[in-house]
């Protein structure tokens, strides 16, 4: 009885403590996510540099994760100061008077009533759907704006999270191996399912963030090359911003191209309307299409229904990166309801079998 009370009070005690460390840790959930991804996605670069090198840990993970920052890291850094340089760029020609989104807006219904026809036939008054866009596109210019202030006077918290995900990361690829199999012995849910998750975590990890990632630049890029053979202005910050709305699926870059091929076709620019939107659905409609099943859904396993509920979901609940977490939830999900089907469907089957033998017993006894 005693020893049966000393075991609860030490689980009770093992799931406060366990709260209060994730509790303790809440602050830095951004660098300790993202240096496990770093250090899952880089884990094959990890195993072919040991190949090479030998079995010296500290110095294949070393190299491992300079190159990392190389290709990764400080590319991502350089492209969001230049995001944020293009938005500061854009809110101060706005508050200037140089710019003015409510103008364009305008061209648009005028070169195009039937617009405002069909606004009105789903009650839809055009001023307020005016008005709505143009704070949408201030406030995105002045949000950048305030980011690039919060930048400078939070320069030594970016700097301390930065080297937070990169110490960790090191120690990840390092003694990863290690940590999950410690994993496996502590969680008390079964080696076999165990490492069953942890593979469909990596698996998943690996593909969402490989794979969205690569699409959004992309289509970025290929977005911001169309502006800039154009002549549009901005080329640089609508192809960010068409890399960072690409990560959700089905809609995507789509929400940046095609109001400014309306807006070319308002204006008369028929060539270049045409052109742009051909460019849109052909090539960057076409390269969502084609690689966002090849380098997500497949790997991930997961309808595209499932990935596109899954990255609003975590977008919403886990700020930018949801669009990892959200999806790496989802086949989670999936994943464990796998094995309680498949688990318990053969547990039930195994039942029937017995039962079924026992009958055939008993009838083949003689009355």
């Amino acid at each position: 009885m005693y020893e049966k009370l000393e075991r609860r009070t030490f689980l009770a005690m093992l799931v406060l403590v366990s709260l209060a460390f994730v509790f303790l840790m809440k602050p830095f959930t951004g660098p300790i996510f993202w240096a496990v991804a770093i250090a899952l996605i880089f884990h094959p670069v990890q195993q072919w540099m040991r190949g090479k090198v030998g079995d010296r840990p500290n110095t294949v993970a070393l190299m491992t994760l300079t190159l990392c920052m190389v290709i990764v890291v400080i590319p991502v850094i350089v492209l969001v100061s230049s995001l944020v340089a293009e938005g500061v760029s854009l809110y101060q020609q706005i508050q200037s008077g140089e710019l003015q989104p409510g103008e364009y807006l305008d061209k648009i219904n005028q070169s195009f009533p039937a617009i405002q026809s069909l606004l009105s036939q789903f009650d839809i008054d055009f001023s307020g759907l005016r008005e709505r866009a143009v704070n949408a596109v201030v406030g995105g210019s002045q949000f950048l704006a305030k980011q690039a202030l919060g930048v400078g006077q939070n320069t030594f918290q970016f700097f301390l999270s930065l080297a937070l995900m990169v110490y960790l990361a090191f120690f990840l690829l390092r003694d990863g191996s290690r940590l999950v199999e410690l994993l496996i012995k502590a969680l008390p849910l079964g080696d076999e399912r165990e490492r069953l998750l942890f593979a469909k975590f990596a698996e998943v990890t690996r593909a969402t963030v490989k794979g969205n990632l690569l699409i959004a630049i992309i289509q970025g890029a290929l977005g911001g090359l169309i502006f800039w053979v154009l002549g549009i202005k901005g080329a640089l910050l609508w192809g960010v911003v068409m890399a960072v709305v690409s990560l959700l699926p089905a809609v995507g870059a789509a929400i940046v191209w095609v109001p400014v091929a309306i807006y070319l076709a308002a204006i008369g620019d028929m060539v270049a309307a045409a052109v742009l939107t051909a460019f849109g659905v052909i090539v960057i409609g076409l390269a969502d299409n084609l690689l966002r099943p090849i380098f997500v859904g497949r790997d991930t396993k997961l309808p595209d229904y499932m990935v596109l509920l899954s990255t609003l979901g975590g977008i919403v609940m886990f700020g930018i990166n949801g669009f990892v977490m959200g999806p790496l939830v989802a086949a989670l999900f999936m994943a464990f309801w796998g094995i309680f089907i498949r688990e318990f469907s053969e547990h039930d089957s195994d039942l029937a079998l017995t039962q079924e033998a026992r009958e055939e017993a008993d009838d083949r006894v003689p009355d």
